[in-house]
């Protein structure tokens, strides 16, 4: 029995999403072991490259990507695309288990909220005009407003690395997670060219002679590094069940704003498509913003505590002779 395209799709979207909510909670468990041994990545740390753990997260999501890559040629993305949601809920139950990163039940209602207004943003999206070469992807990227959208992307990152990064990159979530997702983007118009490229070849018509092929490539390196890096600060210093909801979130939207920019597909859409698109957009919000507040919920961490003793519990804080710390942080 002959399986459909669309089932392999299908099949290859769910295994991607399973690797991916996978690579995570693997990822977060060799950081932490990293930090333990040196400097956390949170605060510039690369000692998470030399644990096991961590490349054995990072081969589980390049497996994922590669699985998603490829679920797009064999099934349309409206099929493929709302599937990632499940990713978050794998990493969120998996994080509860593992991490001991408890998810309580308003997290629950803003992962449920987020993976809802993706979907419905998802659905409504109109399918995109596929570019029958590189040159042709060349022209999109090159005409004024997708250039436009490049440099707003770039100052962005900029502002966010030189100056929102230093003062509030250890409290906020938004500032890691906003330069990954910004970059993660302007990888995914990256690789899909290249995987243009690599199709057009395959079926004998050579891409790789054009300059920019390579070019392509060469962004998508350089945004791919970049995504890395802050995925894994943002990983080493908040909840893994409040960073995998939030980078799907905003990893999706920024994508399809990029696309519908690139591709004008909006220029085909009725008023009740995108209508629909931007009620999925503030449900969206609505959950990222419940999942904010289940953060600011959780107990702080304790910092550590002082006894003073010397066996009479009468004598005061001036009589004492011996003192136990209980944290280390206090000999720094």
């Amino acid at each position: 029995m002959a399986v459909s395209d669309n089932t392999r799709g299908l099949i290859l979207a769910m295994l991607s999403s399973l690797f991916i909510g996978t690579s995570f909670i693997l990822k977060k468990k060799g950081l932490q072991r990293a930090a333990a041994a040196g400097t956390r990545a949170g605060v510039g740390g690369y000692t998470y490259l030399l644990e096991p753990l961590w490349w054995a997260g990072m081969i589980t999501m390049i497996v994922g990507e590669v699985s998603n890559f490829v679920a797009y040629i064999y099934a349309p993305a409206v099929l493929v695309t709302p599937l990632g949601a499940l990713s978050i809920i794998v990493s969120a139950v998996l994080a509860h288990f593992m991490l001991k990163e408890r998810l309580r039940k308003m997290g629950i209602l803003g992962c449920v909220s987020c993976i809802v207004g993706s979907v419905v943003i998802v659905i409504h999206a109109p399918q995109e005009h596929t570019p029958s070469s590189v040159q042709e992807v060349w022209i999109l990227a090159t005409q004024p407003a997708f250039l436009i959208y490049v440099a707003a992307t770039l100052s962005i990152v900029l502002v966010l690395m030189l100056h929102f990064e230093p003062l509030y990159g250890q409290t906020n979530v938004l500032i890691y997670l906003g330069i990954c997702s910004l970059m993660g983007a302007l990888t995914v118009v990256s690789i899909k060219a290249i995987g243009i490229a690599i199709k057009l070849s395959l079926e004998g018509i050579n891409q790789f002679g054009y300059p920019q092929t390579w070019f392509f490539l060469s962004v998508a390196v350089v945004c791919v590094i970049t995504q890395l890096n802050y995925l894994n600060k943002a990983l080493d210093t908040f909840n893994a069940a409040i960073v995998s909801p939030i980078y799907y979130v905003m990893f999706t939207t920024l994508t399809i704003i990029a696309s519908v920019i690139m591709f004008k597909d909006w220029s085909g859409q009725n008023a009740s498509s995108i209508t629909s698109e931007i009620c999925g957009f503030i449900t969206v919000l609505s959950g990222t913003v419940i999942l904010h507040m289940t953060r600011e919920e959780e107990p702080a961490t304790s910092t550590g505590s002082v006894t003073w003793y010397d066996g009479d519990h009468s004598k005061g804080l001036e009589e004492a002779h011996f003192i136990t710390l209980n944290n280390s942080d206090y000999f720094r």
